[in-house]
């Protein structure tokens, strides 16, 4: 059973003396999602807090999660690799960041290179 009045997502509010008093929890709003032209992705190499293991990462994207999920998904089956989406960033195992630029200029994103 889930509660309703979860007191851990409560910021700012310690104590009120109202009887009628109700939290409203504040939504997040997820931007519609840019067209990929509009689109501004920076495809990096990450190592850090990974036990050294490289992973490219693709960062900028603005829109919502599921459309997130659904490139990210496209980019792992295109290089055959595995990889996750959290944060709103593109984790792609490997170092593959010459393919990932080649696929997304394809798909008519602007994308640059980082480090």
């Amino acid at each position: 059973m889930a509660k309703n009045n979860d007191w851990k997502k409560r910021e700012g509010v310690v104590y009120s003396t109202n009887p009628d008093f109700g939290f409203e929890y504040q939504q997040d709003q997820q931007q519609a999602t840019l067209p990929p032209q509009q689109q501004n992705l920076l495809v990096s190499l990450d190592k850090s807090g990974r036990a050294g293991k490289q992973v490219t990462l693709i960062s900028g994207f603005v829109g919502t999660s599921d459309d997130l999920e659904s490139l990210g998904k496209m980019l792992k089956s295109k290089c055959g690799v595995g990889g996750s989406v959290k944060d709103g960033h593109i984790l792609i195992q490997g170092d593959v960041r010459e393919k990932i630029l080649q696929i997304l200029q394809k798909e008519k994103y602007k994308a640059k290179r980082g480090n």
